[in-house]
């Protein structure tokens, strides 16, 4: 396998999946703007960030192990449709489900062809 082919298999689900975790993360920004107080704006910030912690950790779980990735942001994926369906206008659906299924994709591709990419 071509060594920048195994670098972009490797890194990829990665890095795409940091810059998603920030983006989701910009949402909770909206907390400081509510008018709360210092407790209720850290309890609010706190649930805003839930997802983010979610990803977080399914992403240090698929850090080494790239099936757990795969599971993982194709389930969040599946669930955030199942979740929200009828609510937003479908480029809302494509973005916060389709760069996560595509994560686990690259994941799913990853685990796949493990052996050629780190040759365990």
């Amino acid at each position: 396998m071509n060594p920048t082919l195994k670098k972009i298999l490797y890194w990829t689900p990665r890095i795409a999946s940091i810059l998603f975790i920030l983006f989701v993360s910009l949402f909770a920004l909206d907390v400081f703007d509510a008018g709360y107080t210092f407790g209720e704006t850290l309890l609010a910030l706190f649930m805003h960030l839930i997802p983010s912690f979610t990803l977080l950790a399914a992403l240090i779980l698929a850090w080494k192990q790239e099936w757990i990735g795969a599971l993982l942001y194709i389930g969040f994926a599946g669930w955030y449709i199942l979740e929200a369906w009828g609510i937003f206008h479908w480029s809302v659906y494509a973005l916060m489900a389709g760069i996560p299924l595509i994560v686990g994709l690259f994941f799913a591709l990853g685990w796949f062809f493990r052996r050629q990419i780190r040759g365990v």
